[in-house]
């Protein structure tokens, strides 16, 4: 039996601010128990709903010498569909009306104290990984740590670290001074080949450096981390560590999103029965949101948070353009005001067209995902994307720039072999996305018959958490058996 450690900021179905949640819920669920046995740390937030809360017990405490202080360090511990979860508690760091502030300095100190503090619960906890499976800047302290303070106890050696990238932009950025007074490491740690980032701190680089394996949640994205236009100033580390670099895409949970079982979608359908149960959730959707009844319109549906990196600034050049043609669009999601109204805006200029709901509901993303004939997502980079995935599953085929996990999970139509899941563009550019929308909109009117083989296609495929965890389980053996992980 391996045992291999998840450490991370948030995790279903616990704490959830965004698809690093998702990951970190499904994953272990998803990994052999006969011969792994897979547990996982999160943070005790305060914010987290009370039923969650009510499902852990109390566990030990103990102080920790973190900071200049003496700091409580209180163990909780939960168990979740067959997989145990152990959250670390501290009223002062973990006491937000959300699991992340808007101070980053005190989001540094509170991530620090947190890796520290996984680290030392486990032999209270009786735990030993073969493996810590770190994700994202929030944990890039621990390879670190593993590495100065704690690579002299016996307990400690040889444990091997994975750092997986959910998105590099994020790397937990501070100034050397009161990176170096919060964490207490030497000199050592804070020059170009370790910590240091162009005279700031990097959380994150500290955890590429030193982690054993580095993986990202697609071959695309592993490939365009090593650029300097999506390096965000590691592509030389990127580069530096390819052999030690593996792209995984991420999965979705097939019991959640199943269109024959959904309690969300007012009509359930199988790749069977599409073609007459699929179009009901359309006009179930139509008639909710206010849109015009047609089933001739092309329904195209976009969920996301509405940022820059999301390509909506494409959709704003296009907008009026695209509403000259026979199609819908309804929008689910919050992010930047400008977008809010400029989608709230279109939504009112064209009535019966346009949908812009500036919330997020789960059972509302389950009805679009179902009810949409296309799913929109013109992504200026994205490292993997949940989206598209979730969109093949219901059979609502996917509109994506080539970019990361959008490439590698969406096969775009090829009319002459008669393949394809989904259509796409290279540049990012709103002439081309355009296009390419059109071109699905003509494949959906004028050409039926091979829009539902595609749709047929986008059901059958497989991006279950399954296929991913076997990747996972055989880079776990890969690094736990072998010593020198350059040799396989």
């Amino acid at each position: 039996m391996k045992n291999i450690l998840f450490v991370a900021s948030e995790g279903v179905p616990f704490i959830k601010t965004g698809g690093l949640a998702d990951v970190v819920g499904s994953l272990p669920k998803c990994i052999d128990r006969n011969h792994y046995d897979v547990r996982v740390i999160l943070p005790k937030y305060n914010c987290m709903h009370q039923n969650k809360k009510d499902m852990l017990h109390y566990r030990d405490h103990f102080y920790m010498d973190f900071h200049w202080k003496n700091e409580y360090v209180g163990i909780l511990e939960a168990e979740y569909e067959g997989i145990k979860f152990y959250f670390i508690d501290n009223e002062y760091y973990f006491n937000g009306f959300k699991p992340y502030s808007d101070n980053a300095l005190f989001e540094i100190e509170k991530f620090a104290f947190f890796s520290k503090a996984a680290l030392s619960i486990l032999p209270v906890i009786g735990f030993r990984p073969d493996l810590i499976h770190c994700h994202d800047w929030q944990t890039g302290l621990i390879p670190v740590y593993l590495h100065e303070r704690f690579a002299g106890s016996d307990f400690y050696r040889g444990i091997k670290t994975v750092m997986t990238i959910h998105n590099l932009k994020f790397q937990g950025r501070w100034n050397v001074k009161d990176v170096q007074e919060i964490t207490g490491l030497s000199d050592y740690y804070f020059v170009p080949d370790r910590m240091e980032l162009y005279n700031d701190a990097s959380l994150l680089k500290g955890g590429l450096v030193f982690a054993d394996v580095i993986t990202t949640v697609s071959d695309t994205y592993a490939e365009e981390i090593k650029t300097e236009f999506y390096g965000e100033g590691l592509d030389g580390l990127m580069r530096a560590r390819e052999n030690d670099l593996y792209g995984i895409v991420n999965g979705i949970d097939y019991t959640d999103f199943n269109p024959e079982t959904n309690r969300y979608i007012p009509y359930q359908y199988s790749a069977a029965n599409f073609r007459k149960e699929k179009v009901k959730n359309k006009r179930a959707l139509q008639a909710e949101l206010g849109l015009d009844q047609d089933n001739k319109a092309m329904l195209i549906g976009i969920v996301s948070r509405l940022t820059d990196q999301k390509g909506f600034d494409l959709i704003a050049y296009m907008m009026d353009e695209l509403c000259q043609d026979n199609v819908q669009i309804v929008v689910l999601g919050t992010g930047e005001e400008r977008y809010e109204n400029m989608f709230r805006h279109f939504a009112w200029k064209y009535s019966g067209k346009v949908s812009a709901q500036i919330y997020y509901s789960e059972e509302l993303s389950h009805k679009i995902y179902a009810a949409s004939d296309a799913f929109l997502m013109p992504s200026l980079f994205e490292p993997c994307g949940l989206s598209q995935l979730m969109s093949l599953r219901y059979g609502t085929l996917p509109i994506v720039r080539e970019t990361g996990g959008l490439k590698d999970t969406v096969q775009p139509y090829n009319e002459f072999e008669g393949t394809g899941t989904g259509f796409s563009f290279t540049n990012y550019n709103a002439h081309e996305m355009l296009s390419a929308i059109r071109y699905a909109e003509h494949i959906y009117r004028d050409k039926k018959r091979e829009w539902n083989k595609m749709v047929e296609r986008a059901m059958a495929a497989d991006f279950s958490w399954y296929v991913s965890a076997k990747k996972y389980q055989e880079m776990y053996d890969r690094l736990i058996d072998q010593t020198d992980i350059t040799e396989v």
